[in-house]
């Protein structure tokens, strides 16, 4: 029998994974595609996000009833690397009962997640004998790099490298990005289009040299690239981890940044977008927070808006029109570092 491939994509906040999966859906060639989403915080925005898309509802089944089968599956109890016993692994062992109706599983990390650990669950017998990863994508937002959202300064922080031969520790973002980096069989960039070329060639020439010799850099403008590009790599990653570093190689645990947490803001009320945006733009100031993401409730508007924002910059589109059976409601969720819940809440509260 053969195995089910698996493509891994990882990245930090706000990078454009979410966007790029509903492309790859929206455009699967035929292809049967399940979706594994590991959604950091309470509310399942990113799972909810991609059903709409509505690829998976039109697929035919044999299940009872000629009910489609659920084919967007949400994590939420924190980092999938940290979880891998508790949440991936009896996760995937209920995918691949139903391999005969699925040609590929994408499992999307959060953004906290180390992809390694996640790698090596494919390694355990129960689970290597039907599936493999078959590539691992990471996805970098080139306008967070230039503006050092991600890893500082790009030119300060190549200079602090060059200047410190002693240097043997970043900061855990840091650690995280490179992680990622090291892991990848395809690194995209995202967010090409909102940079002048010389700005974007400053980019890309310091990312090449952060990933590892042969790995090839794409551009890819709001997920919209080739679905034979990203799946079919064969590239068994779960047999070759030892040419893919990491900096947690020696450790039997990893370790997060505890003070990073998520807040859950779900409201009865609809709201301005302009106003609620300004409201954000402030809060970003008052706290340290990383992504905020979510779906709003506008007055008068029978389409649901979509609201993600990754520091200052902030991001909206109506996607659906709101359903008959869902009340109408603004559901956000903030993640960054000791967010205090009451000042969130009375902050969009009284926009």
């Amino acid at each position: 029998m053969h195995k089910l491939p698996v493509t891994v994509i990882t990245g930090f906040l706000g990078a454009g994974k979410t966007t790029l999966i509903r492309h790859l859906l929206q455009n699967n060639e035929g292809r049967k595609i399940a979706v594994l989403v590991n959604e950091f915080g309470e509310v399942g925005i990113d799972g909810d996000l991609l059903r709409s898309c509505q690829i998976c509802d039109e697929e035919e089944t044999d299940t009872p009833n000629n009910e489609a089968p659920n084919n967007i599956v949400e994590l939420t109890n924190g980092c999938l690397c940290c979880t891998v016993q508790e949440e991936f692994y009896p996760t995937i062992q209920e995918l691949l009962k139903r391999r005969d109706s699925i040609d590929n599983i994408l499992v999307e990390t959060s953004g906290l997640a180390l992809p390694k650990p996640l790698v090596q669950a494919f390694r355990w017998h129960e689970i290597r004998n039907s599936a493999t990863v078959d590539g691992v994508l990471t996805v970098v937002d080139a306008q967070a790099l230039a503006s050092g959202a991600l890893v500082g300064d790009l030119e300060a922080l190549e200079a602090q490298r060059q200047a410190d031969p002693n240097l043997e520790h970043e900061t855990p973002i840091e650690e995280l990005f490179e992680d990622q980096l090291g892991c990848a069989d395809l690194i995209l960039l995202t967010k090409t289009d909102l940079l002048d070329s010389e700005t974007l060639n400053r980019v890309q020439q310091w990312l090449a040299k952060e990933v590892p010799t042969g790995t090839k850099i794409i551009p890819c403008r709001e997920g919209q690239i080739d679905s034979d590009l990203l799946l079919g790599f064969n590239a068994a990653v779960e047999d070759n981890l030892a040419s893919r570093p990491s900096h947690h190689d020696h450790e039997e645990d990893h370790e997060h940044d505890d003070g990073i947490n998520s807040v859950e803001c779900v409201l009865e009320q609809s709201f301005d977008p302009k106003q609620l945006t300004k409201t954000l733009h402030q809060l970003v100031q008052d706290q340290e927070i990383y992504r905020i993401k979510g779906f709003v409730d506008v007055p008068n508007k029978p389409m649901r808006l979509v609201l993600q924002g990754v520091g200052n910059r902030f991001d909206s589109f109506y996607d659906r029109l709101w359903s008959n059976d869902e009340p109408r409601q603004t559901r956000l969720v903030f993640i960054g570092r000791e967010l205090d819940r009451t000042k969130v809440e009375k902050a969009i509260v009284n926009c």
